[in-house]
């Protein structure tokens, strides 16, 4: 009678290279030796010392969407090739590794999250931080109620061009940036107010209260989304920006690049 191992063997047989995502030292150690298989990386942090790192910019609760995401980003530092099969060691429920998955490296891994945050016109460092500010708006609200936002990142310049202001910009002599805890906290308490935030390539904030005007016409967005994710399409189809929306409606953040919907997060769940 075959034992799981030799049951389930075909997953791990063969493989070009071994994905290890955020793993434990302990972890990365019984591998590190590895003489076989390649052995890459994939976390916020390279806090276990991998030569071949690839930098997830947030913990992706979709499983999917972290994976491709990693091998996006091996593919391009050329640790792994088309065509390569590669061993994915996950965690899915949380805690420690408890989910090995087999993905051959194609076409069909090519991951728009990736390209979200590595071939933006804003730094990556930027759009991580403004989902951070969204995020964590969207855990706590504004005084303990539901708020919507919208973030437009990158840009700015024709983003600008492309909108007006609704009310003054308390931003406007000021050479503040996203990612700062006392700008993050002031972000949060203008967002209960109409309009959307520009902030710059680099993270500066360039303005509050606009109210952008792009053309709607052949934006498509999920059924369900309102004017705020009309808006975050149309502006991305018609700029190089990249914009992140906070929906008032049922709490989750979304982000848009070249008028897609690239990106839907929990923020309950992150």
């Amino acid at each position: 009678m075959a034992s799981l191992p030799d049951l389930l063997g075909d997953i791990v047989t063969s493989v070009d290279a071994v994905f290890l995502f955020s793993p434990t030292s302990s972890l990365y150690d019984r591998f590190q030796d590895s003489e076989e298989e390649e052995v890459v990386v994939v976390a916020p942090d390279n806090d276990v010392g991998a030569d071949d790192f690839v930098e997830l910019p947030l913990e992706f609760d979709n499983v999917r969407d972290r994976i491709k995401f990693g091998i996006q980003g091996a593919m391009d530092a050329e640790y792994v090739s088309e065509g390569d099969d590669v061993a994915c060691s996950v965690s899915v429920f949380g805690g420690n590794q408890d989910s090995v998955i087999r993905v051959r490296v194609d076409e069909t891994v090519e991951s728009g999250i990736y390209d979200l945050f590595v071939n933006s016109r804003a730094e990556p460092g930027v759009i991580r931080n403004v989902f951070e500010v969204a995020v964590e708006l969207g855990k706590k609200g504004q005084k303990g109620k539901p708020v919507g936002a919208l973030f437009v990142v990158g840009d700015a310049g024709k983003v600008m061009n492309k909108s007006r202001p609704l009310s003054y910009n308390p931003f406007e002599k000021s050479h503040v940036h996203v990612g700062d805890p006392i700008v993050n906290v002031m972000l949060k308490e203008f967002s209960r107010l109409d309009g959307a935030f520009v902030i710059s390539d680099s993270g500066k904030i360039v303005s509050a209260y606009r109210y952008l005007e792009p053309a709607a016409e052949g934006v498509d967005i999920p059924k369900g989304l309102g004017a705020r994710h009309m808006a975050a399409g149309a502006i991305t189809r018609d700029t190089n920006a990249t914009a992140v929306v906070l929906s008032e409606s049922d709490g989750l953040v979304r982000a848009f690049k070249g008028g897609k919907l690239i990106l839907e997060i929990d923020p309950e769940e992150y």
